[in-house]
């Protein structure tokens, strides 16, 4: 191979990368959040409704619950795009906490204490 010829492909394959790169919608982020829970109480249901709708929509555990110290991985990934969420966890005690405006694309885990 001629060296114009290596030039020119690696000029090609830097630009197909950097395509891929740019076209890589925002809706592939990563939207499994690890939820601890932290206290002493189950959590026996949680809700996570994104910006869009003005309702808790339904237990996301359904017949799961998050015991005292432990944990679990919910994918908050709804089909629509949005990363900003809002969480309701009720506990065994009746108990029910709320947080508003969650970023679930830059967060990992969500702790409660």
């Amino acid at each position: 191979m001629t060296l114009a010829f290596k030039n020119a492909v690696t000029g090609l394959v830097a630009i197909v990368f950097l395509v891929i790169s740019v076209a890589t919608p925002a809706s592939a982020a990563d939207r499994r959040v690890r939820i601890i829970n932290n206290t002493g109480y189950t959590i026996v249901e949680f809700y996570g409704s994104n910006k869009g709708t003005d309702s808790w929509q339904e237990d996301i555990l359904g017949y799961d619950v998050i015991g005292p110290y432990s944990s679990m991985i919910i994918d908050f990934d709804d089909g629509t795009g949005y990363c900003i969420f809002d969480f309701k966890a009720v506990f065994n005690d009746g108990e029910a906490l709320t947080d508003f405006g969650i970023n679930i694309c830059e967060i990992a885990t969500f702790t409660y204490n």
